[in-house]
Parts: C-alpha cells; sequence; structure tokens
C-alpha cells in the first residue's frame, strides 16, 4: 500500500469565545489541514497551528514549504514502516516543526488505519481514561467565577488559570475560586513568563492553602537557571512549556539539578509525535511527570496529542481543550468527552471523518 497523493489547505475555524493570556488576545483561529491518500483510499488527517510566540514560524510559513516538490519526498513511498517516513518528514521538512507535526499527525492517522487499529495502540497504551483540564483565560474576578462555574456545571473538573499580568489581581482571583468553588475541583495555573523569581515565591507563599496542583512556565524563557535554583517544593510544581520546546531542550532542563517537575509537550510545539516521544523518554528517564498541552486546533490534532499522551504511564495532566471553543471544524470524531473526561474510540486511526 502506497501514498497516493497529499492534499494540504488552509481553514477558519474562529472561535465561539476570544481570550486573553499574558502575551496576547486570540479570537481568531485558523489551521493548516493536511490529507494524505493512500491508493487503496484511505485517508490519513493532520492539522497544524503553530504559535509565533513559541516557535517562530507563523502558519504562513509551513503552508508555502508544503508544496508540490516537497510533498513529493513522500509520495509514492510504502505505508509499511512509520519511523521511515517519520525521518523522510524530520529530513525533508527540518525547518519547519509546523510542517513536522501536521504530516507526522496524518502519516501517523493512515498507518495506524492500515493495521486496522485505535494509534494508541500502536504507540503502547498505559492510560485508558484522563479528566483534561479547561482553560479561563486572563479576566477580572468576577468574570473567572462565572466561567469556572460555567465549566463545573458542564462536568469539568479541573480548571487552568491564565495569570501573569498581575500578581494581587492573580491571587485574588485564586482565592474566590476556592472560596466559591471548595476544594472538590482541581486548579492548575499558567503565568506564560508572566513572573520574575521574587514574585513566583511570593505567589507561591500566598496561594500554600490553596492546593495549586501545577505552575506553568512562570519565568521567561533564558531563566532555566533561575528556575534550577527554585526550592524543590516549588520546583516540582513547575511544568516547562515555552521553555522546552525541542528533544534538545528536554535534555538541558533535565540535567541535574532538573530545572522543573514537568514537561509540558505539545505537538505544535516539538514537531511531531516521534519528536514528542523523544521529549516523553527524557522526561521518564529523568522522573519528570508529564503534561499535553495544546493551540487553538482542530479535533484532529487534539485527538492524535490524546493517544501520543495516553501511551506514557508518567502523564500526569491533559490540557487538550484546543478545540472546544471553535465555532467549526473540519472532522468529526476523535476522541470521546464525557463530564470532563477524555477517552479514546475503539475505531482505526484517530478514527475520524471529514465533514
Amino acid at each position: 500500500m502506497k501514498i497516493q497523493s497529499i492534499h494540504v489547505s488552509k481553514e477558519n475555524l474562529l472561535l465561539t469565545r476570544p481570550y486573553t493570556i499574558a502575551f496576547k488576545t486570540v479570537d481568531v483561529v485558523e489551521n493548516g489541514i493536511i490529507e494524505i491518500v493512500a491508493d487503496n483510499g484511505l485517508r490519513g488527517y493532520g492539522s497544524f497551528n503553530p504559535s509565533y510566540q513559541v516557535v517562530g514560524e507563523h502558519l504562513e510559513d509551513a503552508l508555502a514549504l508544503l508544496n508540490e516538490e516537497n510533498l513529493s519526498a513522500l509520495v509514492g513511498k510504502e505505508l509499511d514502516d512509520i519511523q521511515a517516513l517519520c525521518a523522510i518528514v524530520q529530513q525533508t521538512f527540518r525547518s519547519s516543526p509546523t510542517a513536522r507535526t501536521g504530516l507526522e499527525i496524518a502519516l501517523h492517522d493512515l498507518f495506524a488505519q492500515v493495521q486496522g487499529v485505535p494509534l494508541v495502540r500502536l504507540l503502547g497504551q498505559k492510560i485508558a481514561s484522563m479528566p483534561t483540564s479547561i482553560t479561563i483565560g486572563i479576566k477580572g474576578v468576577t468574570e473567572t467565577v462565572e466561567e469556572g462555574r460555567e465549566y463545573i456545571g458542564c462536568g469539568f473538573r479541573i480548571l487552568k488559570v491564565k495569570l501573569g499580568i498581575s500578581l494581587e489581581e492573580d491571587l485574588e482571583r485564586l482565592v474566590r475560586l476556592r472560596e466559591v468553588f471548595g476544594y472538590s475541583i482541581g486548579i492548575i495555573i499558567d503565568a506564560n513568563q508572566g513572573y520574575d523569581a521574587g514574585q513566583l515565591a511570593r505567589f507561591t507563599s500566598q496561594t500554600e492553602g490553596l492546593n495549586i496542583g501545577l505552575i506553568e512556565q512562570p519565568l521567561k524563557v533564558g531563566q532555566e537557571s533561575e528556575m534550577r535554583k527554585l526550592p524543590t517544593e516549588i520546583k516540582k510544581m513547575v511544568a516547562a512549556d515555552e521553555s522546552c520546546v525541542t528533544p534538545e531542550n528536554a535534555l538541558q532542563l533535565a540535567a541535574p539539578p532538573a530545572a522543573c517537575g514537568f514537561f509540558n509537550i505539545k505537538l505544535m510545539k516539538c514537531g511531531g509525535i516521534s519528536q514528542a516521544q523523544k521529549i516523553a523518554g527524557t522526561a521518564a528517564r529523568h522522573s519528570i511527570d508529564l503534561m499535553w498541552g495544546c493551540n487553538d486546533e482542530s479535533i484532529i490534532s487534539i485527538t492524535a496529542a490524546l493517544h501520543t499522551a495516553f501511551s506514557f504511564p508518567h502523564t500526569k495532566f491533559i490540557d487538550l481543550d484546543g478545540s472546544l471553543d471553535l465555532a467549526r471544524d473540519v472532522v468529526e470524531g476523535g476522541f470521546l468527552l464525557r463530564d470532563g473526561i477524555m477517552s479514546i474510540a475503539d475505531r482505526p486511526g484517530l478514527g475520524l471523518k471529514r465533514v
């Protein structure tokens, strides 16, 4: 069985709920969509939506590289060795983590369909289901509580709260969430590089009784040496996000003394499933736990991240809510979501259907 053709397009999926984080407001969601067609008619899907602030690449940059000439490196290849196909992708599109991610997702989807099993089974499933966090952007205290009430009413039990502009308001928002909802829900936070070491020390001191489960990227990229100096009790709560983009970054962060207790792996950062596996392997060897995150993405790439996350036993958090606020999508199916719990359908590949 061979790759017959590859089709690439751009889709504006829009957002039903724009949001603010420490360095921008997001209201438009453009995704690249890849469809790989086998000579027997099976179709594998991939999608991508990079964050320029993290990977230094715009969507248009990746789309320009996904041209007929470059894609010819894959057309005609046998669908019998996924590692060999990924190696071609990593070499041909080495300058574009975004293009590599979209292609690897589509290849893994198609390869698992050829095998007739869900992708996670080929990757080695370790987890059956897990609650996803759902994100509240930076907003006022009242609005934060209102949005939290909406999500909890929908069955979600872990709130991820974006912080990093005003420490005083950050603290007020978290205190108020605990006052209103108690300790039956989980709270994790994402500072998006918004604190310095002094602010982080104050934050952790004043939230000690609030049972914050994880602190995502509190310090700026480039301050990894400061992360290493954090007290152990703080450091074990810290998840490296923008500091952990590539497998090489993961090796550097894990070198003793480790700079964090978690790696936040995003397919949109690292350049594909094969690269995410390398980061997760480094984490396992150094007793670092995993969080799996996302951008605003199609169901396609969210489902691919979930399959990959569930193949590692040291996955402790998933933050895979990136398709939930899309006004539309190009596929249906993929992951299952009930009362905030994500699981995988027993369907070949990623279990997707084009709409």
